[in-house]
């Protein structure tokens, strides 16, 4: 007599699974914060895959003094402290990232474009139309030059040695602006000296600063909102 294989209703082992342990508890905590936290996407996303591996070790720890991983696991995190607890924290480090990535967005931009307007009012004009250029130009790469300064002495208070200490409150925003400042100069200062050139000698460098400055301001602008948005958060 042949024996037949049993269908799913005769074997129950087929309608239940092996149970999986459930990182539910570890998986929702990490979301709770990454809603809660805003920065560089970069250092946002190192920043959860430590906490998510500190609190996997921990998992880890609790299941080999034989606790039942789902509850090892809700013990892990509540062993974290909350979410509430350990934003502040954790958006203070992402702030202070965010004000480095826009100060030097602006330092690295702000050089160059004024090296560009330099060379488009100096390059192929008559007296007159430099002097006209130099008066509308030269005030905003001053203001641009600023900005720029600023940002660089944001940049080196919030590197490694300085974190140490704390940051003063208003840096992140005082940066923030100050790229956005450095933006709208970019651009004024380029219409203007694209505006008050001959195009017959000077399209090659308008066109280059042009573009430069399109590429600068898009960097720029995003990053100083990004950097408001991060200094008014709560930090600790």
């Amino acid at each position: 007599m042949t024996k037949t294989q049993g269908t799913p209703a005769d074997n129950p082992a087929a309608d239940n699974p092996v149970h999986k342990p459930s990182d539910a508890p570890v998986a929702d905590y990490v979301a709770t914060l990454s809603a809660a936290l805003h920065g560089p996407v970069r250092a946002k996303s190192r920043m959860l895959q430590e906490i998510r591996d500190g609190l996997t070790d921990t998992v880890e720890a609790h299941t080999r003094d034989g606790v039942p991983h789902d509850r090892a696991a809700r013990l892990a995190v509540r062993e974290f402290g909350t979410p509430d607890e350990l934003v502040p924290s954790c958006q203070r480090e992402l702030t202070l990232a965010q004000t480095r990535r826009t100060a030097l967005s602006v330092i690295l931009t702000v050089p160059l474009l004024i090296t560009c307007w330099y060379l488009i009012w100096t390059t192929g004009q008559s007296w007159q139309i430099q002097h006209t250029a130099q008066l509308v130009a030269v005030p905003l790469a001053a203001v641009a030059a600023v900005a720029a300064l600023l940002a660089a002495v944001a940049f080196a208070a919030t590197g490694a040695p300085a974190r140490r200490l704390r940051t003063p409150e208003r840096l992140p925003l005082a940066v923030a602006w100050a790229g956005t400042t450095a933006g709208v100069a970019m651009v004024v200062a380029t219409l203007a000296l694209a505006v008050l050139s001959p195009p017959a000698t000077n399209w090659p460098l308008v066109t280059l600063a042009a573009m430069v400055t399109a590429l600068s301001h898009g960097m720029v602008s995003a990053s100083a909102r990004a950097c408001r948005r991060c200094a008014r958060l709560p930090v600790t």
